[in-house]
C-alpha cells in the first residue's frame, strides 16, 4: 500500500511539473492573472487586484497572493512568471491530495489511488491546471469540500473543519457563484439521503461555519472600508450581473454548452461513472455514490442556468465524477478492462511517436516540408538542437516504455496505463514544444519592438480597443502604462496613441496623428497593433 501510494505520488509530480515553467505568460487568462499578481509584488497591495494601474475585481485575490509569494521565494533562480506559475502546482497537489482522501472515505482505504489516478487521465483537466488561473485554487477548495463532506457523518469536527476551509478557499478563489454550488450541496445532502441526516452533519455544518468565517469576510470588509464603490462593482457588475445576464457587456447564455463538452472534456471519467450507475441501479446507491453524483448534478445545473460558458469554468464537475467513476474500477468486466488497456497503451505509443516524428522535421528538416509548414505557424522561432528539450522528451519516453514492460495486469493497470500516458505525452510535447509554442504565444518579442520606437520624452500613452492582457504585458516587459480612451477619467493630452484591432481593418485616428510604430506577434493574422504620436508634439 504505501509503495503504491508513493508511486502515484510520484505519478502526480510527474504530471504537475511540465508546463509549468520555461514560457512566457500567454493571452488571455495568463496574461492578465499575472497583471495582478505582478501588481502585489511591486506595490504589496492585496485589497484591491490591480491591472497596469486600473482595479480589476473578477476574482479575489488569494491566488494572486499565493502566487505572488511563489514568486518572491523562488525568483531568481526562476523568471518571475514562472515562479508565480508554481502556485498552480501547489494548488494540483492540494486537489489530488484531497481527491485522494475523499476516495479513501467514501469507498475505502485502497480507492484513494484509484479517484487519483481516474483525475490524472481527465482531459479537461490538463492543460488549464498547469497555467496561471485563480480555477485551480477553486478546484482545490472544491476538492477539500468533498472530503469534508464524506468525512462529516464520521468525524463531525474535522469534516466540519475542512468544510469551512474548502468553502472559505472556494470564494477567496473565485466568485460567488462556486460557495452557492457548495451551499446547495449542503442543503441538499441530508434531504436527499439519511447517511447526511444526523446530529453530527450539523454540528460539523456549524464548526464549517465558525472555520469559514474570516475567508468570508475579512477581505470584502477590507475592500469596503478601502473604498465601497470599489465593493459594490465586485459584488452586483462583477459578480452577480454578470453571472444573471444584466450586463450588457457581460457573457451569454449557453445552457448547454457543458453537456456538449462533456464527452472530451471528461473522458475517460464518464463512461466509469456511467458504468458505475448502471451496476448499481438495482441495488441502490451507497453514500459515496451519493455524494459524488449529488455534486456533479449540482454543479452542472448551476453552471449551465447562469450566464456565461467557458471550458475552465467546468473544471469543478471533474472533482465528482472522478469519485463517482471509482466504484467502476472493482467492477468493469474483463474484456472491458482489456480493451481499455491496450486503448491507452497503443494511443499514447502512437502519439509519443508522431511527437518524435514532428520534431525531427521541426529542428533537422527531415522531411523538409514538414518543417516549412511548422515555420509557417511559428515564422519566429529559430530551428536547432537543443539538449535540455531532447533530454526531457527522452526521459519520459524511456519511463513509458518501462511502464509498459512493467505494469503487471491487476484491476488498477488500465487506469495506470492511461494516468501514465497522458502524463508521459504531456511531458514530451513540454519537453519537445514548448518553445516552439512559446514563440507564437509569447508577446516578449513584439512589446520589445514598440518599446524601441518610443520617442525619448512623451507625457503619457493613451490607449483604444487594447485587451487586459495586453495592457498586463506591456506594464510587465516594458513599464508602460496606458491611459485608456474608454475610461471617463483618462487624460486628454497624451502624446502617443496605441490601438488594438484587426489587421485587415487599419484604424484611422485623424489627421493629427501620425503612425510611428506597428506590429503583431510572429504568425498573429488575428489581432494587430499601431502606435502613433500627435505632429505637434514630435519636437518636444
Amino acid at each position: 500500500m504505501t509503495t503504491r501510494i508513493a508511486l502515484v505520488g510520484l505519478l502526480c509530480v510527474a504530471w504537475i511539473l511540465p508546463g509549468l515553467i520555461g514560457h512566457d505568460p500567454w493571452k488571455p487568462d495568463e496574461a492578465y492573472s499575472f497583471g495582478l499578481i505582478y501588481h502585489i509584488i511591486q506595490h504589496g497591495d492585496w485589497v484591491v487586484p490591480t491591472l497596469a494601474g486600473q482595479p480589476f475585481l473578477e476574482k479575489p485575490p488569494l491566488y494572486y497572493l499565493t502566487a505572488a509569494a511563489f514568486a518572491k521565494a523562488f525568483s531568481p533562480p526562476l523568471a518571475l512568471h514562472d515562479a508565480a506559475r508554481l502556485a498552480s502546482g501547489f494548488f494540483m497537489a492540494i486537489v489530488f491530495l484531497f481527491t485522494g482522501f475523499a476516495g479513501r472515505e467514501l469507498f475505502g482505504k485502497s480507492y484513494g489511488a484509484a479517484a487519483v489516478l481516474l483525475l490524472v487521465g481527465a482531459f479537461g483537466l490538463l492543460i488549464r491546471s498547469h497555467q496561471m488561473v485563480t480555477d485551480i485554487a477553486l478546484l482545490a477548495g472544491f476538492a477539500i469540500a468533498y472530503y469534508a463532506l464524506a468525512l462529516a457523518p464520521r468525524r463531525w469536527a474535522a469534516g466540519g473543519f475542512w468544510l469551512g476551509i474548502g468553502g472559505g478557499l472556494s470564494f477567496m478563489s473565485g466568485d460567488l457563484l462556486a460557495p452557492c454550488i457548495i451551499g446547495v450541496i449542503i442543503v441538499l445532502l441530508p434531504i436527499a439521503f439519511r447517511n447526511w441526516r444526523n446530529r453530527r452533519y450539523a454540528a460539523a455544518l456549524g464548526i464549517a461555519l465558525i472555520v469559514s468565517l474570516p475567508w468570508l469576510v475579512i477581505w470584502p470588509a477590507a475592500l469596503y472600508q478601502r473604498s465601497p464603490e470599489l465593493f459594490n462593482q465586485w459584488l452586483w457588475i462583477d459578480n452577480l450581473d454578470r453571472f444573471i445576464g444584466i450586463n450588457p457587456f457581460g457573457p451569454t447564455f449557453e445552457h448547454l454548452f457543458y453537456l456538449r463538452i462533456l464527452p472530451w472534456y471528461a473522458w475517460p471519467l464518464w463512461p466509469f461513472a456511467a458504468w458505475t450507475l448502471w451496476r448499481t441501479r438495482s441495488t441502490g446507491f451507497m453514500p459515496g455514490i451519493q455524494l459524488a453524483l449529488l455534486g456533479f448534478l449540482v454543479t452542472l445545473i448551476v453552471l449551465s442556468a447562469v450566464a456565461g460558458a467557458r471550458e475552465l469554468y467546468g473544471l469543478p464537475l471533474l472533482v465528482p465524477l472522478a469519485l463517482l467513476a471509482v466504484p467502476a474500477t472493482d467492477t468493469l468486466r474483463r474484456g472491458a478492462a482489456n480493451a481499455f488497456y491496450w486503448f491507452g497503451a497503443m494511443t499514447f505509443s502512437f502519439f509519443v511517436i508522431v511527437a518524435w516524428f514532428y520534431w525531427v522535421a521541426l529542428e533537422f528538416g527531415v522531411p523538409a516540408q514538414l518543417q516549412t509548414h511548422l515555420n509557417e505557424m511559428q515564422p519566429g522561432y529559430t530551428n536547432g538542437f537543443r539538449l535540455l528539450p531532447f533530454a526531457i522528451g527522452l526521459l519520459f519516453t524511456v519511463v513509458w516504455i518501462v511502464v509498459l514492460r512493467s505494469t503487471r495486469k491487476s484491476r488498477m493497470r488500465p487506469l495506470i496505463v492511461w494516468a501514465a500516458g497522458i502524463t508521459i505525452l504531456w511531458g514530451v510535447l513540454n519537453g519537445l514544444f514548448l518553445g516552439w509554442v512559446n514563440t507564437g504565444k509569447s508577446y516578449r518579442t513584439m512589446i520589445t519592438s514598440l518599446e524601441h520606437k518610443l520617442p525619448a520624452h512623451y507625457r503619457c500613452i493613451a490607449s483604444r480597443s487594447l485587451g487586459e492582457p495586453q495592457r498586463a504585458l506591456l506594464d510587465y516587459y516594458a513599464g508602460i502604462t496606458t491611459e485608456r480612451a474608454e475610461s471617463t477619467s483618462h487624460r486628454h493630452d497624451c502624446d502617443l496613441l496605441l490601438i488594438q484591432g484587426d489587421p485587415d481593418y487599419p484604424p484611422l485616428p485623424g489627421e493629427q496623428w501620425k503612425e510611428l510604430w506597428d506590429g503583431s506577434r510572429p504568425g498573429d493574422d488575428s489581432e494587430h497593433f499601431w502606435l502613433y504620436q500627435r505632429r505637434d508634439r514630435q519636437a518636444r
